[in-house]
């Protein structure tokens, strides 16, 4: 399967494994483990597809997995037609009781299987283009006039055009009852394209996008005014799905990253923070969002705990699920689900599938696998675990970066090289983060005076 791989694909992974980070796209090809909750995303994403709408909450301890998982479904998801959004919680950048600036980083992530991130103005794009292929495919001018045309033209622009509009009216009926802001700015937007004015049209593409301080003569001309607030971030979120849907994309899978840092701001953010995240899910569940797959992800204290969503009775409810004490009786087509996190059996596992999606590419495939084989990978893996007192979970994002900055470059790149004679597995504190320097019982990196403690 690794012989498959395309090179710009493999390098991609391998820099980010290098720099320690989750790679943004082929993950499937590390995927370990997920293949029990496939079939229920799977299902899921078949539901949302069809008009329908699917919540599902992520639970597991740092490490285990949670931002790789949502990524892996997300890969799933462009597969299927979908667009995809991920958006990390924050107290300063994100906070979730702001919902005009959890759509504006939505807008700012969103992605599609031909767009990177940021795809926002070419979705419009495409729904423009979608209507007027429409319009031609229907082979009538005008919606009143009973003049044969042949499906493929029109007697002059002004005509097509006047039938695309009639079009965009049609099927902004329903956005325009709810929210008439965002229906009024992809008209404006509409007009701004075919007039070539690309500056107005790019204005409006950030309006509607959520994004604040858009020029005020773009927003007088298209007879639009104020920024997004918190209780029209719902509507505009409806007009993006309608246009996803209309441009033919089969629907949207937005993640909430690391929710559980709710539990780090003050009481009364927080609890609006909760109740914000309450009515999405209400609202999800309700079918207001049809071609919505939302997820969300935290940690068992987040879930469980006295500052995380028991705080809000009516939100602990919904989220709601008993866990048996064996993970792998769990059922996957609950509401919230968990990650075990990895075994030292996984951890191999995994370590094997980067060596030999390394070696594919490598200058050396044969040397490589002969000198890092998989006995010399438990080894790597069992001295890691022992690092963080045997928590094995803590492990795979250092693993996959020693293994490959400091085992697989090296081979690769000295003949002589024995990982097992030359190198000495050393984690300093400047490798990990908080939670993994607690585990590893690791000092905290010195600072320089009071005023550069974080508080």
């Amino acid at each position: 399967m690794n012989e498959t791989v395309s090179p710009r694909r493999r390098r991609e992974i391998i820099d980010a494994l290098r720099r320690g980070t989750v790679p943004a796209a082929g993950l499937d090809l590390l995927a370990v483990g997920l293949d029990r909750f496939a079939p229920a995303f799977d299902r899921e994403l078949e539901t949302t597809a069809g008009g329908g709408s699917a919540f599902k909450a992520v639970r597991g301890e740092y490490g285990a997995g949670k931002t790789f998982l949502v990524r892996w479904l997300a890969e799933r998801a462009l597969r299927r037609g979908f667009a995809a959004a991920e958006i990390q919680i924050s107290e300063t950048e994100t906070p979730l009781h702001r919902l005009e600036t959890v759509y504006r980083r939505l807008t700012e992530s969103l992605r599609t299987a031909a767009f990177p991130a940021s795809a926002l103005q070419a979705i419009f794009d495409s729904w423009l283009y979608t209507l007027e292929r429409d319009t031609i495919a229907a082979g009538s001018p005008g919606a009143n006039t009973t003049t044969v045309v042949p499906p493929t033209g029109f007697p002059d622009s002004q005509a097509l055009a006047s039938s695309v509009d009639e079009l965009l009216e049609r099927r902004l009926t329903a956005v325009s009852i709810r929210t008439p802001m965002f229906a009024q700015g992809l008209r404006a937007y509409h007009v701004a394209t075919d007039a070539g004015d690309s500056a107005s049209a790019s204005g409006l593409a950030a309006w509607l996008g959520g994004q604040p301080n858009v020029g005020a003569a773009v927003k007088r001309a298209a007879g639009i005014r104020g920024e997004l607030d918190h209780f029209g971030a719902m509507g505009f979120l409806q007009g993006l799905l309608t246009v996803l849907r209309d441009s033919g994309h089969a629907g949207l899978l937005v993640v909430l990253d690391e929710v559980e840092t709710l539990q780090r701001m003050r009481s009364d953010v927080r609890d609006k923070a909760l109740n914000a995240l309450r009515q999405l899910v209400d609202e999800v569940d309700s079918g207001r969002f049809p071609g919505l797959y939302l997820i969300i992800t935290g940690t068992p204290a987040f879930f469980d705990g006295p500052s995380g969503a028991n705080r809000l009775p009516p939100l602990a409810q919904r989220l709601a699920t008993d866990f048996m004490s064996e993970p792998r009786f769990d059922n996957p087509r609950a509401v919230q689900i968990r990650l075990p996190g990895f075994d030292l059996a996984a951890l191999v596992e995994l370590g094997i599938k980067v060596r030999d999606l390394y070696a594919g590419g490598a200058d050396h495939p044969d040397r490589l696998r002969a000198v890092v084989d998989d006995d010399y990978l438990r080894e790597l893996a069992e001295a890691l675990g022992g690092t963080f007192g045997g928590k094995v979970t803590m492990v795979p994002r250092i693993l996959l970066k020693k293994l490959v900055g400091d085992v697989l470059d090296r081979v690769d790149e000295h003949p002589d090289f024995d990982p097992r004679k030359h190198y000495q597995l050393t984690v300093r504190a400047t490798d990990l983060s908080d939670v993994e320097r607690n585990a590893a019982r690791i000092p905290p990196i010195p600072v320089a005076d009071a005023d550069s403690v974080d508080l």
